[in-house]
Formats: structure tokens, sequence, C-alpha cells
């Protein structure tokens, strides 16, 4: 069976999927999906990243309005958090299943120490037998610290637990050679590049803050992480079992990743603070496993602080690397292009010879 060999899966449901075009919970619905749920959970763990709050929100206080600036859309959120989560909690409990809630916000996740607070919770609501439901915090996130979709935010999290598969349920079958037409659906993906993302189709719904563009950045994220990743159709009663039965989906199949948890972690982030742009000499030694001087370094970009995700860029203007600095920018961009034994003289301290650790550092 296709899920057979899964351990972790974690499920991403669009706010389509969850939300009628009245602004209703699919309540009928949900229910199917729940019996599939309950045919997996026996043997597997399984967490549920759901979209819908605002939709709901927006039903319930009667806001019409397509475009809501972000201080409303925060208020709106608050306010349907509560209706998703209580349909949530009265449809699982038919069931007898337990549920737990978990409000996450980019900090969680792209800070290391929160990263690992937040698999500590999800280990112990596996430990309960409960299904950790999640979604972003849209009371507190603004748009400048916001993943903006939830299915960014669900391959974070499917990294951080270590999960062996995510499945997106959507309104399409998948991705398409031909969006527009939804003729010729893509099967399988082993490898993301431009070529994919032009065939993404731009085109958002009115209920949903992504598109096929934010589901290929999720897949990449799995890809890079050792994480199986299905894009389905979630508009059918029991979809996850007509997903497996009729296998009507796009898989992106993960590469056979060597990295540690760690690596794994800043490999996956969702942005970047900053770059930082190096010489030849210094892709050479990168390419070679070693850890990046200030040498090599010949400009920085961004406002970043010590232990921030960077990108490095090489001399050809190509993403090389990923990692986490030693320093911040600005003490970066007072020793770049100089040796290790004058930073103590330019900075007035002691610290460490490497911009960017090699065991702090990933390839791309």
């Amino acid at each position: 069976m296709l899920l057979d060999n899964s351990k972790k899966i974690v499920i991403k449901l669009g706010s389509s999927t969850v939300v009628d075009k009245k602004g209703m919970f699919k309540s009928k619905w949900f229910l199917t999906l729940i019996n599939d749920i309950k045919k997996l959970k026996n043997k597997r763990d399984v967490v549920i990243v759901s979209s819908g709050a605002i939709a709901l929100g927006q039903s319930y206080l009667k806001v019409r309005k397509k475009k809501i600036k972000i201080e409303m859309s925060q208020a709106i959120a608050s306010v349907g958090q509560i209706h998703l989560i209580n349909h949530f909690k009265i449809m699982f409990e038919k069931n007898k299943i337990k549920i737990g809630q978990i409000l996450i916000t980019p900090d969680d996740t792209e800070q290391r120490r929160r990263a690992l607070n937040a698999k500590r919770t999800f280990e112990n609501l596996f430990k309960l037998n409960a299904i950790p439901i999640v979604n972003e915090n849209d009371t507190t996130a603004t748009s400048e610290i916001k993943y903006g979709d939830n299915d960014r935010l669900a391959a974070r999290v499917a990294q951080i637990i270590g999960a062996d598969t995510l499945i997106i349920f959507t309104d399409v079958d998948g991705l398409y050679r031909d969006s527009k037409s939804k003729k010729s659906l893509i099967k399988e993906v082993n490898e993301i590049n431009e070529n994919l993302f032009s065939l993404a189709d731009k085109k958002i719904n009115t209920l949903s803050s992504g598109g096929m563009t934010t589901k290929l950045d999720a897949a990449k994220i799995c890809i890079n992480s050792g994480c199986k990743m299905f894009i389905a159709n979630g508009q059918h009663m029991n979809p996850l079992s007509r997903m497996v039965k009729d296998k009507i989906f796009t898989c992106f199949n993960p590469k056979i990743s060597t990295l540690h948890a760690r690596k794994k972690w800043i490999i996956s982030s969702i942005g970047s603070s900053g770059k930082i742009y190096i010489d030849e000499g210094a892709t050479v030694a990168l390419a070679a496993g070693k850890s990046l001087l200030p040498a090599g370094i010949t400009k920085v970009e961004g406002d970043f602080k010590k232990g921030e995700n960077i990108l490095i860029i090489d001399n050809k203007g190509n993403e090389f690397a990923r990692g986490l600095v030693s320093f911040s920018s600005l003490e970066i961009n007072k020793i770049k292009g100089l040796q290790s034994n004058q930073i103590e003289s330019i900075l007035g301290y002691s610290s460490k010879s490497e911009i960017i650790h090699k065991d702090d550092m990933v390839k791309l």
C-alpha cells in the first residue's frame, strides 16, 4: 500500500477543503477524512496542519471583503480559530480520538532552540495518543514574520518531527503540465527546478493564501529533508482513501538524505536573514568541505545577527550553501577579505576564525 512504510504522516488541509463557498465548515466531508485517519492511526503518528480560521471568522463576523489589512485579519483569525478547533474537537471526540492544538509562528521553526522545543511537544502529544492540530498563529504574526501560507508551515513541521510523508490536500488533483486545461497530470517528481515552477498555476482561490507555487516551495523542503510529499484533491469524500486507491496525485520523491537532523533543519529554512558573496577560492574550498573564512568574502547583503541562517552565493551568482553565521553582518563587513589572524585586531576582541563553520553549513 502507498503509505505502508510511513510511520509519521502530516496532512495539510487547505481552506477550500474544510470550508465551503458559503463559509461553512464541511462537517460531512471531515467525518470521512476522520474515517480515513482511523485506518492509519493504529500504526502511525498523524499531524494535521489546517487552514480555514480566517475563512470561518469572516463567515461568523459577516465580513465579505476579499482584501483585508493584516491587523484586521489577525482579529478575524482569533475568532475563526475558536470555531475551527471546536469543529475539530467535536468531530474527533465523536470518534473517540484526542487532539491537541499547536499554534506556530516562524520563530518557532526558524530558531533552533524553539524548533527543538516544538518537536518535544509533538512527541509528547504522540505519547498521549493525541493528534496535533497545527495552524500559523495568525493573531500575532505580521507580514514581515509570517509564513503566509500553511504549505511551507506543513513542510517545516514535517521536517522538524522527522515525518516520512506530507500530504497536501487542495482543490486540484496535483501538478499539471497544462494548469489551465487541467490536462496531463504529473505523477512523479524527482527534482524541483525552474521549469517545474513555470508550470505552477499562479491563480489563488478566494479562500486560500497560497497556490501551487507555495506547494512547490514545500516540496523543496520535503525533498531536502528526506520526506515524501503528495499533492492530492481534497474535494472528494474519503480523500485519503481515494488518493491511495485511485493513485491520483503528484508525488515528490525525497533525496536519500545522509544529513543529521541539525543540517536538515538548516537546509529546510523557509527564509534567509541575508547573503554572503564569496570568491572563486572560497567556492572551491567550501566544495571540498572546508569552513568559510573571512578572506574569501567579497560582499555582505542584509542585516543579520550572530547565529542566523544565511545564504552563501558563489562567484558565479548561484545559491551555493546555507549556514549559521558566527558573526553579525556588521562584524563581517569589517573583516571581509582579511586573514583570520587579523580578526581580533580589527574587532577588538578574540573570536572564532570561521565566519561559518563547516558543521553549521549545508551545500545546496
